[in-house]
């Protein structure tokens, strides 16, 4: 008889087999440790090696999670608070500007912004910021004004003007970029070091880090553009790059393992093996609606070879944690509702569902994001998971 972890390594394979991903690996987890990983496929489509459990990986905006994580410790340890405006580090934050649209001869119209900008605001991503991946006026103005992408690591990139008034609507952006650089102000310590000693070192996250060794680059997996044919193209590693700032909403790499440490943390309220992260007081928290009626979670693209347009529960009523989506209605794939998750640009992909103690991690390394075939393994994934726990 085939047992449920073997359907789950069945799955994988048959993905990597049919030219759907390159290479994946994929662990998951209950309140009572991993009960499933698995790493199948390659690295680099055509020159190997083969996929590892302790492949490295570009997790981009999974960071966003444990840079929220970061923010919400110094909220317990009372040097910020949510709802205070957000400290005056930089005038982009402190005196934005709302971006009304152009004038006639293609120059940007601003205003000042009615209301102040807050933690809340930033970890909800109500804030007003934008990418420009996903809001046309966005991509108009970075090109209009010769401002460098946020994929350079300049700060000069983060300095964008809001696309609506603090508190008003929903968009994905680059709010945790900012919420990283006020861990620094208020820490007093690069994010780092702060993610390093307060995060990564208690959890044993020893291959989780802005900047890899060369050791952790030698088990990186390359990143594979889909063709319009469906076929991957493999890139060349990312080339090291000294950036400005480390990028609190998408700088990180790691591995499937030190990923799952983080969520079996959160999944057990702040603590793992006796390390106390957080109160569990405050994951519960985290892990509220915070957004009200405010629907989240969908994006339109303006930058096909970045994403897909991006609407993963489609008709469904999803909304907004401190850090992280919100399911409010059962997932088609066995999540309960107040299931929290989010993902990484390169088809990197995490669930944590605190009402049945079960967390997913399921990691490929594919432009564009919200790629079509690996969305249906994720799903894949977590339905075979949940089979498993039956």
């Amino acid at each position: 008889m085939t047992s449920a972890t073997d359907r789950i390594d069945a799955a994988l394979v048959r993905a990597v087999e049919a030219g759907e991903v390159p290479g994946v690996v994929a662990i998951a987890a209950t309140g009572n440790g991993v009960c499933y990983e698995g790493a199948f496929g390659q690295r680099h489509l055509t020159e190997g090696p083969a996929m590892t459990l302790d492949t490295v990986f570009r997790i981009a905006s999974m960071t966003k999670a444990i840079t929220c994580v970061a923010a919400m410790q110094l909220v317990e340890a009372g040097k910020i608070a949510l709802d205070d405006p957000v400290p005056a580090i930089d005038k982009a934050i402190s005196e934005p500007q709302v971006l009304e649209g152009f004038d006639a001869s293609g120059a940007p119209i601003l205003r000042p912004a009615k209301r102040p900008m807050t933690l809340r605001h930033l970890l909800t991503y109500t804030a007003g910021f934008s990418y420009e991946a996903w809001n046309a006026n966005t991509l108009r103005y970075v090109t209009a004004t010769g401002m460098p992408s946020t994929q350079t690591g300049k700060l000069a990139s983060l300095r964008l003007p809001l696309a609506f008034d603090p508190g008003d609507k929903w968009e994905y952006g680059i709010n945790i970029d900012w919420v990283g650089r006020i861990v620094e102000a208020v820490s007093g310590k690069p994010i780092d070091a702060y993610f390093r000693d307060h995060i990564l070192g208690p959890l044993g996250m020893s291959d989780t880090g802005f900047a890899p060794s060369a050791e952790q680059r030698a088990r990186q997996a390359n990143v594979h553009l889909r063709g319009a044919d469906g076929s991957l193209a493999p890139q060349p590693l990312d080339a090291p790059l000294k950036p400005e700032f480390y990028a609190g909403g998408g700088g990180l790499y790691s591995t499937a393992h030190d990923y799952m440490a983080f969520l079996r943390m959160l999944l057990q309220g702040g603590s793992l093996d006796g390390v106390h992260i957080l109160r569990p007081e405050t994951v519960a928290l985290m892990n509220q609606n915070h957004v009200g009626d405010l629907p989240a979670g969908t994006m339109t693209s303006h930058m096909p070879d970045r994403s897909n347009h991006v609407d993963f529960f489609p008709g469904q009523r999803v909304r907004w944690g401190l850090g992280y989506m919100l399911n409010l209605e059962p997932g088609p794939n066995g999540r309960s509702p107040g299931t929290v998750s989010w993902a990484g640009i390169f088809n990197s992909y995490y669930w944590l569902d605190p009402t049945r103690r079960v967390a997913g991690v399921i990691l490929t390394q594919i432009l564009p994001f919200a790629d079509h075939k690996a969305v249906a393994l994720y799903g894949e994934f977590e339905k075979s998971v949940y089979a498993t726990i039956e």
